[in-house]
């Protein structure tokens, strides 16, 4: 899901089916269920898994079926099957149907429909990625739901759950005063507008700019508007106008995001603007200036910055794995686009079509890391999904390019927790030689999901496959990074989690631990010291995490980071201490 001016075919980003959601919603008598089937179970009289399905449908017509409000007969009806994502069907179906159909051989599980939320240049330089040489899907996105916590969109433990960070990029109109004072303000304008020497109108009848109607009659010129709630109705009322330029005033960062720019103008600071108001004051009438557009700067600091937008952990249903897992560029990326949907808008009637789009949102991220996990395959092809996965968090890079901690962007740029970016920004060329892997297979997944009551259909559901058994139910799952929780009666509380490492450097390694404990806890590793002797093997420890609840239910945070006695690798896990939210 984008954030702003988003086309319908960008959204089909995971299971092509969900478009059904809404279909025959208001049907009192019938809803839509999704149906998932066992195929193994499809008789040898079907050729195919949708006659089978449409057989099943056609059966319970057999039943006493009502007459709808307009007096017509309605069946129940099969709308999609499915072969792919899983083995199944989507059907109109009444509830008395729902309940003759739970007993057709190779039904597993149904639910109803519902809302949900549908996924689907120079970034690459900002992962440090060289097309000549080392690194130039198995991802999902956090959802664009933040900043607040527990907004997670997915929180699943077998995925790759990605947040959406800034870029070091910057798109950029550049204001000169009269007198020559040039600053660089923000811009979006999609034209190479002719915008230059003009008088310079601070007018404090106009410069709320909160009337189409007052701005109709401004004089000619670039009329300066004072800071506002909503910068975007001053854009908008800017462009109603047919004003010939304009400069916007404001220090929230989340404004930058929009790629909506319908108006020849600029945005600055608060404190650039006070030079421009001061100048404008001190020559009255003959204060001018130009505005240059369609500029862009590269290099840009501080960045990343966690996206205001990008929903935060605990993951509302899977609270006890932290998530999101890392961070990649979000915001304003560079994609291809339905060249007949408009990307951006001159005045109130003026839409501008290409091929291409300045996007922002976490759908954005996803592809970033899901390239690096294709791409990491590729160089390790006898590498799991877990591996993978291992390999990107415990390499992520937790600092910006002022090598400070990543910042929240929607926190007033105070440090970012784990729950807002993970273990921090990709960092492809690190990941494909992490030193250590925490690995995971498919039944390890099963024994956490057996340990949380799930049924055996429910885990059927999820796995396909009837090779998986529920003989053991651990809940610790074998993940490279460490959640515990606490809630309003917590006074004090120890956890303990075991891991498993695998050695995949090229020979024995010595790796000590290194501890920074979240704020208020106390953190034990034992051994502090992994010894392997060869390549591949594999060694345990445990971490022991001592922790109270918070009064102001703030998020701690730390990392465990094992590094090797050589410096050549560096292994981290971050930590946190988060209240139930």
């Amino acid at each position: 899901m984008e954030l702003y001016n988003m086309s319908p075919l960008l959204y089909f980003c995971l299971l092509p089916a969900w478009f059904l959601f809404t279909t025959h919603a208001n049907s009192a008598e019938r809803s839509t269920y999704i149906v998932h089937m066992d195929k193994s179970l499809m008789p040898k009289a079907f050729f195919s898994h949708h006659n089978w399905y449409s057989s099943i449908i056609d059966s319970l017509n057999t039943l006493n079926i009502p007459a709808s409000s307009n007096n017509h007969q309605v069946s129940p009806s099969i709308l999609y099957t499915y072969d792919n994502a899983f083995h199944g069907f989507s059907a109109i179906l009444s509830q008395s149907e729902m309940e003759m159909l739970k007993n057709s051989p190779g039904f597993v599980s149904a639910y109803g429909d519902k809302t949900v939320t549908i996924d689907t240049t120079h970034t690459y330089e900002f992962l440090f990625l060289n097309p000549s040489n080392g690194l130039w899907p198995a991802s999902n996105y956090a959802g664009n739901a933040g900043p607040k916590l527990a907004t997670l969109h997915n929180g699943i433990p077998w995925v790759l759950t990605v947040a959406a960070g800034t870029i070091d990029r910057s798109f950029s109109g550049i204001l000169t005063l009269g007198n020559g004072v040039t600053i660089n303000g923000w811009s979006m304008f999609p034209a190479s507008a002719i915008v230059e020497d003009l008088p310079l109108i601070y007018n404090k009848t106009l410069s709320a700019c909160n009337s189409s109607t007052l701005l109709l009659e401004a004089p000619y010129g670039i009329i300066i508007c004072d800071p506002t709630k909503s910068i975007f109705d001053q854009i908008s009322h800017i462009a109603e106008s047919a004003v010939f330029g304009a400069i916007f005033v404001s220090n929230d960062p989340r404004e930058f995001e929009s790629n909506l720019f319908p108006c020849p103008g600029v945005i600055i600071s608060s404190k650039d603007a006070q030079v421009v108001i001061k100048y404008v004051k001190s020559h009255h009438a003959k204060a001018s200036a130009s505005i240059k557009f369609q500029r862009t700067f590269v290099g840009t600091k501080p960045a990343p910055a966690v996206a205001d937008y990008t929903s935060r952990g605990p993951s509302p249903n899977y609270p006890s794995i932290l998530k999101p897992d890392v961070m990649a560029p979000g915001s304003l990326v560079l994609a291809s686009w339905v060249p007949n949907n408009p990307v951006a808008r001159i005045g109130s009637n003026v839409l501008l079509p290409s091929d291409y789009n300045i996007i922002s949102g976490t759908s954005m991220a996803c592809p970033h890391a899901s390239g690096v996990a294709a791409l990491l395959k590729s160089a390790h092809p006898d590498w799991s999904a877990a591996s993978i996965r291992s390999a990107i968090m415990t390499t992520a890079n937790p600092f910006d390019n002022t090598l400070n901690p990543i910042q929240e962007q929607g926190e007033n740029f105070t440090f970012a927790s784990p729950l807002a970016m993970g273990a921090g920004q990709i960092d492809p060329n690190r990941a494909l030689d992490p030193g250590l892997i925490y690995d995971a297979a498919p039944q390890d997944y099963v024994n956490h999901l057996c340990s949380m009551k799930f049924t055996k259909k429910q885990i059927l559901a999820i796995t396909r496959s009837y090779n998986y058994s529920c003989s053991k139910q651990l809940f610790d799952l074998n993940y490279p990074s460490f959640i515990v929780l606490y809630n309003n009666k917590t006074t004090s509380k120890v956890q303990k989690f075991q891991r498993i490492v695998t050695n995949v450097g090229d020979a024995a390694a010595i790796y000590k631990a290194t501890v920074m404990a979240p704020k208020g806890s106390v953190v034990r590793v034992l051994p502090k010291v992994l010894v392997f002797e060869k390549k591949y093997e594999k060694q345990s420890y445990t971490i022991e995490i001592k922790y109270v609840r918070d009064k102001k239910e703030n998020v701690t945070f730390g990392a465990l980071v094992w590094v090797e006695e050589n410096g050549k690798h560096t292994v981290r896990s971050p930590i946190v201490v988060s209240p139930i939210i």
